[in-house]
């Protein structure tokens, strides 16, 4: 080189065309180590291959980075409902990508997936939502031609257990968490919009986001069933009992703006429930309650009250019945009632 530095240079060539590949700096290699790759480069392009093609291809070869951008823009952005969106952004950002957004993508192993999700262990749930992420976005890859077919490096990897959190308010407790709503609608000091929230919440067993954008639009109060267009698992319809049905006759209806519950700007929703229902749960005594914790509590009333799971499930909204099949244990509190009642009968009359 005109600077002086010295490379040990090969050239060949592949059919026509005459290919020119380093082999590395002599500060480095010796000449015996030079010649030695020479012959392994020779013997790759006899055979047919190119490898200064093979290098030009892997220094332009994505990285895990460049495939969740792409993953992103042509899945996350066009397919995935917009609060399922934001946690895959936040996942990838957190997790996934400073530990393996710097790694080709062709040269990710189940191995670096593993030990991946092993340095998650001690978040299990969020380690297993990783592990999600991961296998779509790999399968995404193979059908970009990104990798080879049946290559997902997330395969065979199994997840970590998962505790489903079942919280239900007692009788008790929703009559503590009533007298709080009562005596806080007295005072006057919060929005009626979030106390009328807390209360569809409970009467319906709707998800926290389907009532927070509930538009008057979707409400038919005559046929007593919210129409909703969008929810977790697409269009539903939600049945209103008449207290329900009651609450929304009775909820105010502001000129010019189309949601059920308002916020403070003209024309706008309330947005976030939380700060409102941590100030509520706390006076109600229902320290580490969650709002989804009402979901359950509907869902638990109704098997209490001797529901099927399917007509529960249809309420709740779910499209798979092992959703539902959470709730089977609670049957059995019935069940037992009504059988100690009829075998204290018996037993009366066979003791007489």
């Amino acid at each position: 080189m005109p600077s002086g530095r010295k490379q040990y240079i090969i050239q060949y060539r592949v059919g026509r065309r005459s290919r020119r590949l380093s082999l590395g700096p002599s500060t480095i290699l010796t000449p015996e180590q030079a010649r030695t790759r020479a012959l392994t480069v020779l013997a790759d392009a006899l055979g047919g291959k190119d490898p200064a093609a093979d290098r030009d291809a892997l220094r332009k070869a994505p990285n895990v980075r460049d495939l969740a951008k792409r993953f992103d823009e042509q899945h996350i952005s066009l397919r995935i409902k917009a609060s399922t969106a934001k946690e895959y952004r936040r996942s990838l950002e957190k997790f996934i990508l400073p530990k393996l957004g710097a790694m080709l993508v062709t040269q990710v192993t189940r191995a670096d997936i593993a030990n991946f999700h092993h340095d998650l262990r001690h978040i299990p749930y969020q380690a297993n939502r990783c592990l999600e992420i991961i296998s779509k976005m790999f399968n995404l890859a193979e059908l970009w031609g990104l990798r080879p077919d049946g290559s997902n490096p997330r395969r065979l990897i199994q997840k970590y257990p998962e505790v489903k959190r079942e919280r239900f308010l007692s009788l008790d407790e929703i009559k503590r968490l009533g007298s709080v709503l009562r005596d806080i609608e007295t005072e006057g000091r919060e929005m009626p919009s979030a106390i009328l929230a807390i209360r569809l919440l409970l009467y319906t067993g709707c998800r926290l986001n389907e009532i927070m954008t509930l538009k008057w639009e979707y409400v038919d109060l005559e046929a007593a069933i919210l129409h909703l267009p969008d929810s977790k698992t697409g269009a539903k319809k939600v049945y209103l009992g008449k207290p329900a049905v009651k609450l929304l006759e009775e909820a105010p209806v502001i000129v010019g703006n189309p949601w059920v519950i308002t916020g403070a700007l003209p024309g706008a929703r309330l947005t976030d429930l939380q700060p409102f229902w941590q100030r509520v749960r706390a006076r109600a005594g229902l320290e580490g309650v969650r709002i989804h914790d009402l979901r359950h509590t509907f869902a638990s009333t109704a098997v209490a009250a001797g529901h099927s799971l399917p007509i529960i499930g249809k309420l709740l909204g779910h499209t798979q019945v092992q959703t539902t099949a959470r709730y089977a244990h609670l049957a059995a509190s019935p069940a037992m009632t009504a059988a100690d009642s009829i075998t204290s009968v018996l037993d009366e009359a066979l003791a007489s």
